[in-house]
């Protein structure tokens, strides 16, 4: 029926079609491949976008955490200055009070105007 020429022939076509669809293939990708480096590529975009939102979550802690400590030594300090400030107040009418008596003065200071000038 077929003669040797006519297997040939067909051989010859069939080499010539798989070398046109190895290069149709290569040109534009082989797309069983395409699609596995998609798939790949999804899960490592969502890999990497998770570990970001975890890295800026753990930076946004650690400022909070660096601010509320910051924040903590402040008010320490301000409120060693306010005790200071307290004392110095307390030391100065105390020798104020004392000159007055010593110069056999009274010292006419309330208990009212030792509490405005504390809070003045």
């Amino acid at each position: 029926m077929f003669g040797l020429l006519d297997a040939l022939k067909i051989g010859a076509g069939i080499a010539a079609g798989l070398m046109l669809y190895h290069l149709y293939a290569v040109s534009i990708g082989y797309p069983s491949a395409a699609r596995e480096a998609r798939a790949g590529y999804v899960l490592l975009a969502e890999k990497t976008s998770a570990e970001a939102k975890a890295a800026e979550m753990e930076r946004q802690r650690n400022a909070a955490a660096q601010a509320s400590e910051e924040h903590r030594k402040r008010l320490a300090a301000a409120e060693a200055a306010e005790q200071t400030a307290k004392d110095t107040l307390e030391t100065e009418i105390q020798s104020y009070e004392l000159q007055l008596s010593e110069k056999n003065r009274a010292c006419a200071v309330t208990a009212a105007d030792r509490d405005w000038l504390l809070r003045h």
